[in-house]
Formats: structure tokens, sequence, C-alpha cells
């Protein structure tokens, strides 16, 4: 063989080079990672900053916030309508966010009612629920598209903490003021969780831990939400069929519903059992409209608010609440409930529940904010969205109400509808006020069984998330079985349970890949200058004594007995290679011996204290067997970990190169195979 792989000869005088390249070929000399800093790096630039210590540029950094235009920035990443405001397309845009704003408030009135079921607290709480947020997101919140408000699946979450904190008395028979004495406790302890939440939220602000929202994969949020899905269908089976029945909490819980239910079904109430047919009959439809003639409806069908009102009038006027015991929601108090802290003796007891709360309010509202962010092209800040669902349901929390986001049916009807900006929370906030200032009478003799069809409707597209099974066992087999094990703990267990399954199991998944990682021998493509994995084609160039291995995994505690076992068989080292199974080769690849390896970090992104001492024992082995060891392709964090750990002590620093065809060069002149004079092409 003629000439370094990954090089080209360099032409002599009155030749004429055969490089056809549209940038023109510049031949230089191998570039080491010192040789590459000296011409291209800036480690001269600035070096009064540089030598300055890291407080005293923390410090000044800070100070500069504190002037005026760094006060203004300031101000301008907290509230975001002031960048967005004086841009506000007026003619454009409003008469879409007014409609869809309507449309979106219209939907928050019977929703707010049903989830208030979900979380044993009155319904009015729950319109409070659907007022004071999406007011504050407004002001606060990065997601132009986003509808904010009660969700299901925190709202069941919510109901189970407020069971087990406030549990309903074994006689259940109590009085008028009994039953007001045990809501207003419920809903002090739903408040609690609300206040729970959104500190713990501001805290991850301040730490700037948006990042967090990444451990909720995908997977893991569809399944959450699609078994919390089935939870809420059990859950509300009681109120459809009219049967009261205690609510089950804990591990287990829907299998202990569907058997109470089961066995109180002959006592179910027929006329409620109507009431849920006809209600069900007509709101499952209505859905299905919308959802297939979404871009002929000018704006989607209020369903929910038309089997409101019609529900209202039938109880009305045939009296069911008296005449057949109809379960009804009764008077709704005007105005707003005074601002109240939450009693601070209950945050340590609710501090378990308020967690996964948290990192659910954050990681679904984050999530739907990206997803049409991305659609319409502009950008959101995940530390600002922190700061906004925190604040909102801390400061929602003094008037008493429980944890929200956003969710994904509103949100959806609020792009439906032709929403553009957050303005149209505004117009949202106005049905909702009307609604508690005046027209709270009106749903005086809802039956509650109606509320219970609302809650299960709006559950259609939680349940279809499962028709995405079958894409995703044929895209990730790892996914799916993400996907299954978190569905299957969050109904068998509870979704809070089922969230830390999901979570713990979905980051085993990433640990047990990084584990079965494999270490790679690379050759050079015949007719170019690529390295490319021996397995991959016969058409690779080999070299007696030379051995290239790519290890493309972060090189950690986890991942070091792994390396060191690959490299010991790669290089004949100790009695790993003649135990360590191959991963990566062809069979006659190691028939000579190893006298220098080019080992190509460009995969490694990070490498601890451990790994890195990996790294220098195998330069030390490296060293006493005689193998002259090249580094290639670290980054700057990898490189600055290995030098810290003492690899500068084994190899000096013209063996770390900048790419693997500068370290392929240089081996090859060291095994004296160069021949004529070489030199390596930089495209």
């Amino acid at each position: 063989m003629s000439g370094l792989p990954g090089a080209r000869t360099c032409p002599g005088p009155g030749e004429a080079s055969d490089l056809k390249s549209p940038l023109g070929a510049k031949f230089r000399e191998p570039l080491t990672e010192t040789r590459f800093q000296q011409l291209f790096g800036d480690a001269e630039q600035e070096p009064e900053l540089l030598a300055e210590p890291r407080w005293s540029r923390l410090w000044r950094r800070r100070a500069s916030a504190c002037s005026g235009p760094g006060a203004w920035r300031l101000l301008l990443a907290r509230l975001p309508p002031l960048r967005w405001l004086p841009h506000y397309r007026w003619r454009a845009w409003l008469l879409g966010d007014a409609v869809a704003g309507l449309t979106v408030g219209i939907v928050h009135v019977p929703q707010g009612m049903a989830f208030a079921l979900l979380t044993s607290v009155p319904p009015v709480f729950g319109l409070y629920t659907s007022f004071f947020p999406v007011l504050i997101y407004t002001l606060l919140g990065t997601g132009r598209h986003l509808s904010t408000g009660t969700f299901a699946v925190l709202s069941l979450m919510t109901g189970s903490a407020v069971e087990r904190l406030v549990p309903e008395p074994l006689s259940g028979n109590l009085s008028g003021i009994e039953r007001e004495q045990l809501d207003a406790q419920r809903v002090g302890a739903a408040a609690a969780v609300a206040f729970g939440s959104g500190a713990l939220m501001l805290g991850m602000f301040a730490l700037q831990l948006g990042v967090l929202a990444t451990f909720l994969s995908e997977p893991v949020v569809k399944a959450l939400t699609s078994g919390a899905a089935l939870h809420v269908l059990v859950s509300q089976l009681p109120s459809l069929l009219g049967v009261p029945l205690p609510r089950q909490i804990g591990c287990f819980a829907l299998f202990k519903t569907l058997a109470a239910v089961l066995t109180a079904l002959p006592s179910s109430s027929p006329a409620e059992l109507t009431i849920s047919a006809l209600s069900l009959a007509l709101l499952v439809p209505v859905k299905e409209l919308n959802v297939r003639f979404r871009d002929r409806l000018p704006t989607p069908i209020p369903g929910e608010i038309a089997m409101v009102l019609l529900a209202s009038v039938l109880c009305f006027t045939s009296s069911l609440d008296t005449r057949y015991n109809v379960q009804i929601v009764g008077l709704l108090p005007g105005g707003f409930p005074q601002p109240l802290l939450p009693s601070l003796a209950e945050l340590p007891r609710i501090l378990a529940d308020s967690l996964p709360m948290a990192l659910v309010t954050f990681a679904v509202s984050a999530s739907l904010a990206s997803i049409y962010a991305d659609k319409y092209s502009y950008t959101i800040d995940s530390n600002q969205e922190l700061l906004a669902h925190g604040v909102s349901n801390l400061v929602s929390s003094l008037f008493s109400c429980f944890p929200n986001s956003a969710t994904l049916a509103t949100t959806s009807l609020l792009v439906d509808a032709g929403g553009n900006t957050q303005l149209a929370g505004l117009f949202s906030c106005m049905v909702v006020l009307s609604v508690l200032l005046w027209l709270g009478p009106l749903f005086y003799y809802l039956p509650k069984a109606v509320l219970a069809c609302i809650n299960i409707s709006s559950m259609r597209q939680m349940f279809f998330q499962m028709r995405e099974l079958p894409q995703l066992w044929r895209i990730s087999r790892v996914d799916f079985a993400v996907w299954t094990v978190t569905w299957v703990a969050v109904v068998t267990l509870s979704v809070d349970l089922g969230l830390a399954v999901g979570v713990v199991f979905s980051m085993m998944t990433v640990v047990c890949r990084t584990q079965r990682v494999q270490c790679l021998a690379l050759g050079l493509a015949e007719g170019t200058e690529l390295y490319r994995p021996l397995r991959e084609s016969h058409k690779l160039l080999q070299v007696p004594g030379l051995c290239i291995l790519s290890y493309p995994a972060p090189l950690y505690f986890g991942t070091r007995g792994q390396f060191r076992r690959v490299l010991e068989w790669h290089l004949g080292l100790g009695e790993g290679s003649k135990e360590a199974p191959k991963t990566g080769g062809p069979p006659d690849a190691a028939a000579e011996p190893v006298r220098v390896v080019v080992l190509d970090c460009g995969g490694v992104t990070f490498a601890d204290a451990a790994g890195a001492r990996e790294v220098v024992q195998l330069a030390s082995r490296c060293q006493d067997a005689g193998i002259h060891l090249l580094l290639a392709q670290c980054n700057a964090s990898v490189l600055g970990t290995l030098t810290q750990a003492g690899l500068l002590d084994r190899v000096t620093p013209e063996q770390l190169f900048v790419s693997v065809q500068d370290a392929a060069a240089h081996a090859l002149e060291r095994l004296e195979l160069s021949g004529p004079k070489t030199c390596t092409v930089w495209v």
C-alpha cells in the first residue's frame, strides 16, 4: 500500500493535482490538538477575562443585569406580552383570538365543573381554576397557542391526594353543616397541593431546571395520560349509574372500584342511568363531527354547553331531583372567594403528591407548547414556562384553586377555532367571569351525571393514543416497552406510582443501551478519505499493526468495565483478550500484534473520573506493551477531564489529534509505511 490512508500525495513540481474539490484543496501536515489551538484556538483571547475569578465574573454579570438596559431585558424576558403585543396584528389576529377565546371559555365552564368532581371538591372551584390560571399564563407564558386550566390527569391525582388527606367519614350520613365542613377541608387540601407544586416549579425555575422535562419522554407521557384516562372512566362509573360509592385510592384502586360498581349495580338509579346514556349519545357524535369536519366548521360545535343547558332545563321542568333523587350541582356561589393562604402545616404531608404533579404539569405543558411552536415557527422558553406555571399554581392556590396545567383538548380547540396569541386567554376568562358573576344560577339543576359524561367524553384523545402502538413497535421496540410498562404500572398501581415506574424504567433503558454499545474497528473505505466500520464492507483497507477503534458511548463508571474488556480484546492485553466476546472487525483483525492504536473519541460525549482513570490506565498499559496510543476527536469537556486525571503523564500532546484522518496519517508515518513524502487533505 502506498500513500497515507486519509491523505493525498503531495504533487511534485510540474505535477497537476488530481483533487477535484469545489472549495479547493489545501495541503497540510497532520494536526494535533496543540497545533490546532495554536492556529485556530482562542486561548490567548481575553487573557484578563480567563484569569478573572469565577465569583468576580458572576458578580459583574449580575451588576450588568441591574443596569437600565439589563433590567429592561430582564423585564422583556419575564413578561412576554411586552415583546409580542407591540407587534400584534390587530386586524388579522383579533377576530381569531376573540372567537377562539370565547369558544374555549364556553368549554371551560362545564369541563371545569366536571373536573372539580374528579378533584373531590364542589363544582364552583373548577370555575375558579378555569379563571385565575388562564389569566396568569396569559401574562407570563410563552406558548401562543397554549390553553391552560383544569386537566383530567392532574384532577385525578389531586383527588386521590385529597381523599387520603381528608377521607369520607365511615358513617357516610352527613348533615348539611358537616358536609360543608368536609368540603372546606378538602378545598384547603387541594389548594395546599397546588401551592406545593407551584413552589416546586418556582424552585426549579430558580435553578434553571427546565431541562428536566426531557426525563419524561414522549412514551412515558402518552402512556401516563392514556392510563389515567382509564382511571377517569372507572372513577366516573358510580356517578353515571347513580350509585353512591366511596372513592377508592391507593394501589389497585381501579380494580377495587370496578368490583364495588359490579356489586352495587342492581341498586343503580334508572333516571341517572338514562340521563348518562342520553348525554353520551349526544356528546360522543358531536366530538366526532368536530374532529372530522374541523376544516369546514367555522367554530367547533359546543356540545358540552348545549348538553349542560338541555339537561338543566329537563331536570328543572321534570323535577328529577325531587321525584327520582337525581344528584344536581346546586347553588354556585357568585363572585370570588377571599384570598387565603393554604395551611403551611399541610405542606410536609402533601410534598410527595406535589412533586409528581409539578413534573406532569411542566412535562405536558412544555411538550404541547413545543409542538405548536414548531408548527407555527416560533420559540418557547422552557424556564419561562416553569415560571409561568409555577406562579399560576402558587397564586391561584390563594383563591382555593386546585392544580392546573395546559390541556390537549382545549389547546387543540383553541387552534382549530383560529387562535393566534395568548390574548385568546383574556376572552376565555371573560366567559368564565360572566358565569361566576351572573350566570351561575342557571346551572343549579345541572345533574352531576352529565358532568361525569363530560369527563368521559373529554378523554377521547387520550384513549386514541393507543392507536400509535403498532407504529411505535415498528420504530422502536424499546420505546414500545417503555410505553407498555408505564401504562400497566399506571393502571394497576396508581397514577403517581406509575409515573415513577415509567421514569425509572425509561432511564434504565438508557443505561442498558450504553452498556451494550459496540466498539467498532475502522478501516479506510477504498477510494475515499472516510473511515468506516470493518464489518460494513469488504472494500476497506487495513494496515498490519494499526488498529483504529471507535467507542461511540459516554465513558463513565457504568461503562468503564466494558470499555476495558473491549480494548483488551482488540489490543491483545491481558486475559480480556481471551475471554471477551468479539464486538467488531473481521476474524483476522488481530492476526498481527498491534503496534499503533488510534482511539476515536468523537462519540464519547462525556467522561467522569472513573472513565478518565480507565483511559489513563489504558495509556499506561499500552506504554508497557510497546503500543503507541493516539487519541482523536476528544471534545473539550472530555479532554479536560482526561487531563485532570493525569493523561498527559502517560502520553504527550503530540499524541492528541483533531481527527481520525490526522491520527491515521501520523500512525502510518510511525509504522514507516508512508513511502514518499505524503500529507493529508483538509477540505
